[in-house]
């Protein structure tokens, strides 16, 4: 277990679509106390695995004293819609108002594989929607209107991160990459 770097926008990671879990192994379990430190060290109330570079679909959260993780999620969102200033551990600085539904149910597995399910409204649900975007290569600044989106790629381009070295993805923490041996 230990602190990952979080990756920038502009690393290709942070656009692919992630993989589904298929091994609630000893490496999963691992994965999720390195991507819960990472978090907490940022520290942020969200993190998804394609953030530290591993393209599997799984995130943490911490919302309201609330410490928990979310494998393979399945999303069902209420049709009601709120606009919150967003930011993203991938974007440091900066946040933008971004419209999110209110309310969320969130099925999935935790790192036993054991089913979870997940409700949540306001920060809960913003946060939950956030980690699952990432998780399909969807970043927050794709949900902006056409003027913030413009304002947003402006003050990223200004950023002294902007522009940092991409590090290698890592498309599985199996050394098997997913597949048996």
């Amino acid at each position: 277990m230990s602190v990952k770097p979080i990756r920038l926008f502009g690393d290709p990671v942070l656009r692919t679509p992630a993989e589904p879990v298929r091994d609630f192994d000893a490496e999963l379990r691992r994965l999720v106390k390195d991507l819960t430190e990472t978090m907490m060290d940022a520290p942020g109330v969200g993190l998804a695995a394609p953030q530290i570079g591993v393209g599997l679909r799984v995130f943490t959260y911490y919302v309201d004293d609330e410490l928990g993780h979310l494998i393979n999620p399945s999303l069902d969102l209420s049709a009601a819609q709120e606009v919150d200033d967003e930011g993203c551990l991938s974007f440091p600085g900066l946040a933008y108002p971004t419209s999110r539904s209110l309310a969320v149910v969130a099925t999935g597995f935790n790192m036993h594989g054991e089913p979870v399910t997940l409700e949540g409204t306001g920060h809960l649900a913003r946060c939950v929607q956030h980690e699952a975007d990432h998780l399909d290569g969807v970043l927050f600044i794709d949900r902006l209107d056409p003027a913030q989106r413009k304002l947003a790629m402006k003050e990223i381009r200004a950023a002294e991160w902007w522009g940092e070295p991409v590090p290698t993805v890592k498309a599985s923490p199996h050394p098997t990459h997913g597949k048996a041996s």
